[in-house]
C-alpha cells in the first residue's frame, strides 16, 4: 500500500452506509461498497493528511495515467458540507454542515473489513448504519475516465466506535421503543436485524435519490 496516498480518518460521522451489501445509485450503473464520509472541520490533521494524500495522487497521475500532464482544474471527492451540491445546487443536509464531506467506494470483489472499537469483525449487520461514528481507511488514485481526468476515493477497512443519531430513515430497535428487555426476552438475543424504512432518500454528493 503506497503510504502517501493512504489515510485514516480521526472520529468521523458515516452516511449513506453500504459496506455489507454493494450498492449502485441508478440503474445500470456498478454496484459498490461505499459510505459518505463527514469529516469534522475542526479535524485539521485529518483533512491535513487527505489533502496530502491527493496531491500524491496527483503526482502519480501526472507520472502514469495523465502522459506528463496535469489537467487545469482536477476533480476529487472532497465537498464543503456548508456549501451546495455540485450536482443540483441544493444545499447539503444539516448533517452535512461544518463537515467535509467525501464519499469512499471499492468494487464488489472487494468488500471492506467493518470491526468495532475492539477491532473484532462486526457479525451483526444492524450494529452498522448511517449516523455512527468510526473511523475509515481509504486511498486516493488518480483516474482517467470517459475523457475525463480527477483523483477518485477506494474504501478500505472501516471501524465504528460509536453509537449516533441514525440518519436515512433507520427504523428504531425494540429497545428504544419499549425499554429494557425483560430476562425472559433476553433468551431471543441476536434474533433477527434491524430492518430500515424504505422511504426515497438523497445522496449527499450526487443529488440523486435511492
Amino acid at each position: 500500500m503506497n503510504e502517501v496516498t493512504s489515510v485514516t480518518t480521526g472520529e468521523v460521522r458515516m452516511s449513506y452506509v453500504h459496506l455489507f451489501k454493494p450498492y449502485a445509485y441508478q440503474a445500470g450503473q456498478e454496484e459498490k461498497y461505499q459510505v459518505t464520509i463527514l469529516v469534522p472541520k475542526t479535524d485539521t490533521d485529518t483533512m491535513g493528511r487527505i489533502n496530502a494524500a491527493i496531491e500524491a495522487a496527483k503526482q502519480k497521475g501526472i507520472s502514469g495515467k495523465w502522459n506528463g500532464v496535469c489537467p487545469p482544474i482536477v476533480p476529487t471527492p472532497v465537498y464543503d458540507g456548508d456549501g451546495v451540491r455540485p450536482s443540483d445546487g441544493m444545499a447539503y443536509g444539516p448533517e452535512c454542515k461544518g463537515h467535509w464531506v467525501l464519499t469512499a467506494s471499492t468494487k464488489q470483489d472487494y468488500p471492506p473489513e467493518v470491526v468495532d472499537k475492539a477491532g473484532n469483525p462486526i457479525i451483526n449487520q444492524s450494529e452498522v448504519y448511517s449516523g455512527m461514528y468510526g473511523r475509515v481507511n481509504m486511498t486516493f488514485f488518480p483516474y482517467t475516465f470517459g475523457g475525463k481526468k480527477g483523483v477518485g476515493c477506494g474504501l478500505g477497512p472501516v471501524q465504528k466506535l460509536r453509537d449516533g443519531e441514525a440518519l436515512g430513515g433507520s427504523m428504531p430497535t425494540a429497545a428504544q421503543v419499549f425499554g429494557a428487555p425483560q430476562p425472559v426476552q433476553s433468551q431471543m438475543a441476536g434474533y433477527g436485524q434491524q430492518p430500515t424504512y424504505s422511504q426515497p432518500q438523497i445522496n449527499p454528493i450526487t443529488g440523486i435519490p435511492y
